[in-house]
């Protein structure tokens, strides 16, 4: 019976874990967890400023509810008395590994900084050659300066900002020598 229980735990963990994987697929629902970041969002607010059809929206914020990237918080009265639901990002997806997601979150940085202007946006592009070790502490570092900065929260009085870093083999094939 336990054998059949551990089983079926696991299985429900990998179903678990394959929904999340979908419901973080889409460039679309990673622009609602980082709009619902900081404040609660209803989905007429969340259609209006990624400008698509609000039952295309409900499908979204929908998914992402059933697999717990966001939560609902109170309802609140609207326009004309009509009952909105706000929804809040869990933080769960920064936990999440998404399975072949960086084209995915290439798309999404790509979609966020549409409309820029230059001024907003501070790009650095750096050629590296490093050995294991040395790729292993810069990912290490990284990773650990996101997580001290995610741990601090919000600033109150701060200004949303979006970090995109990506680290990937270059396509900078090495010079024959010369003998």
């Amino acid at each position: 019976m336990t054998e059949q229980r551990i089983s079926a735990d696991a299985h429900a963990d990998d179903a678990d874990a394959q929904a999340r994987g979908r419901a973080l697929s889409s460039p679309l629902r990673l622009r609602v967890l980082r709009l619902c970041a900081f404040e609660a969002r209803t989905n007429k607010e969340l259609a209006d400023l990624l400008e698509v059809n609000p039952g295309t929206m409900l499908h979204h914020v929908r998914t992402l509810v059933q697999t717990g990237f966001l939560a609902a918080e109170g309802e609140r009265a609207g326009a004309q008395g009509a009952r909105e639901v706000p929804y809040r990002a869990t933080g769960l997806s920064w936990r999440t590994r998404i399975a072949e997601g960086s084209p995915v979150l290439v798309q999404t940085f790509l979609q966020q900084i549409e409309g820029l202007a230059p001024d907003d946006l501070d790009v650095s592009w750096l050629g590296l050659r490093l050995n294991p070790d040395h790729k292993a502490e810069l990912e290490e570092r990284l990773h650990a300066l996101l997580q001290e900065f995610k741990e601090r929260g919000p600033d109150a009085d701060g200004r949303s900002y979006s970090l995109f870093t990506a680290l990937h083999p270059d396509h900078n094939p090495p010079t024959p020598h010369a003998e």
